[in-house]
């Protein structure tokens, strides 16, 4: 089988951001790797050991060339074959909004690994308001589907997700916005598309006295 050769993430500045976080030679699991870009970055420029979830063949397929490890798991079904604390850093990429059980996967995630990452549609891009007042529901580069095609079932605001992440004891380390491959700083609320965070696990957090 051929390999493909390193990918660059030079046009996905949001996966560069994570690898950014993603510690050298550390054990990262990818939930729904797609076709593996990401793992496969991080196995040659950080030599990370790497582990991807996907369900789609075609995806795997890619994956495995490009030299991913990935097991072929529907995400609702639970992280159950993986010990608790097993990986460093655990992702879950522009894939959060697209699960039926929002909490669960989350709390999985801080099970498995001391720190998540997550990265999902804004909804509260201004332009989504500006659609709704005007009768129709968002469409956008990050949103691409129509009302009634959509695999997006539980959309969310910066603040929606911070509220989720305090209230399941994930401490949110950083934070990074983006519209296309810009990242915003002024105004992120209401001028980003994308958004990408870090949390520790509160296994991983120290006790209080």
């Amino acid at each position: 089988m051929t390999i493909v050769a390193p990918v660059s993430l030079k046009y996905r500045p949001d996966l560069q951001r994570i690898a950014n976080w993603v510690q050298p030679n550390s054990n990262v699991l990818d939930l729904g790797c797609g076709d593996g870009k990401l793992l496969a970055y991080l196995q040659h420029s950080k030599r990370v050991q790497g582990t991807g979830v996907e369900r789609d063949p075609s995806a795997m397929v890619k994956s495995i060339q490009r030299g991913v490890n990935v097991i072929q798991q529907d995400l609702e079904e639970g992280l159950a074959l993986f010990p608790d604390q097993h990986f460093q850093t655990v992702v879950l990429s522009k894939t959060l909004q697209s699960m039926l059980h929002t909490e669960t996967i989350l709390r999985e995630m801080a099970r498995v690994a001391n720190y998540g990452v997550v990265s999902f549609p804004n909804f509260g891009y201004w332009t989504h308001g500006l659609s709704i007042m005007m009768g129709r529901m968002p469409i956008s580069k990050e949103m691409p589907y129509q009302w009634y095609n959509t695999p997006n079932i539980h959309l969310c605001t910066l603040k929606d997700f911070e509220d989720l992440a305090k209230e399941l004891g994930l401490k949110i380390t950083h934070r990074a916005l983006f519209n296309g491959r810009a990242e915003v700083r002024f105004f992120p609320g209401w001028r980003s598309t994308l958004a990408v965070y870090r949390f520790e696990s509160p296994a991983h957090l120290p006790a209080k006295d």
